[in-house]
């Protein structure tokens, strides 16, 4: 199984052309699954953490092809990460660090592999998905790569206490996970101060609240309503949780 997660964009040119990749790579029939392509555009932290909160319900064995890439065309590496039995290909930029930081067992290697034509400006197509391809395949990658002791770029284990995401219903997630706050917190906002609610249920249509959404981060919403527009927030805004 292959799991496409990038900032590309699902109306946009870009993921059509990395499943043609993968197709033209792979040598079985292998389900490709689109996690997310509504990253916040060139946003690697919240990439990170939006993939350490999604990751966990795929099987042993699934490839993670995951690409913000603002980098692109530098000298910034290509990696493969196997962390708790899954494997991770994209950039050395941070974005599979997260993953790597909150992982029991973890490898690294270099990608030394180059096709023969490599557009400078789209290494998602042309170096990720082949290498994504193979290793769906169970095909090894002896002479494609070189181990490395660990990834250049790292954000950390910790929690990203910030606007990673926002949602088509306006609702904001946070890179937080919600276990660790208590319920009797309340999350401060650009002056605002949201509560807990267990559900949007539990409250009047209108009110602004935050819970423990379906990945187990603390989002912040209003019942019935548009969360972004009512609050202000923006991608990148910084939260705080004040315990009464």
């Amino acid at each position: 199984m292959i799991i496409l997660f990038t900032d590309f964009g699902a109306d946009d040119i870009y993921v059509g052309q990395v499943k043609a990749a993968l197709l033209a790579h792979l040598a079985r029939q292998v389900p490709v699954i689109d996690l997310l392509h509504d990253i916040p555009s060139f946003h690697v932290a919240a990439g990170a953490h939006l993939l350490a909160a999604l990751h966990g319900r795929f099987p042993a064995e699934s490839v993670f092809l995951a690409v913000v890439d603002p980098g692109v065309g530098s000298d910034r590496d290509a990696v493969v990460l196997r962390a708790d039995g899954c494997w991770y290909v994209g950039p050395d930029n941070g974005l599979l660090s997260v993953i790597a930081a909150r992982a029991a067992k973890r490898q690294t290697w270099r990608i030394t592999w180059r096709p023969p034509a490599l557009s400078a400006s789209f290494h998602g197509r042309d170096l990720f998905a082949p290498i994504a391809a193979w290793l769906a395949c169970g095909d090894s990658l002896a002479g494609k790569t070189e181990d490395t002791p660990g990834l250049s770029i790292q954000l950390g284990a910790g929690d990203l206490a910030e606007i990673i995401h926002i949602d088509h219903y306006g609702n904001a997630l946070t890179g937080v996970r919600a276990k660790d706050v208590p319920r009797t917190a309340t999350v401060v906002l650009a002056g605002h101060r949201l509560a807990h609610a267990r559900v949007f249920a539990d409250v009047p249509a209108g009110t602004s609240f935050w819970y423990e959404n379906s990945i187990g981060l603390v989002e912040l919403a209003v019942s019935r309503g548009n969360a972004a527009s009512a609050l202000g927030i923006a991608i990148g805004d910084r939260v705080t949780m004040m315990l009464p």
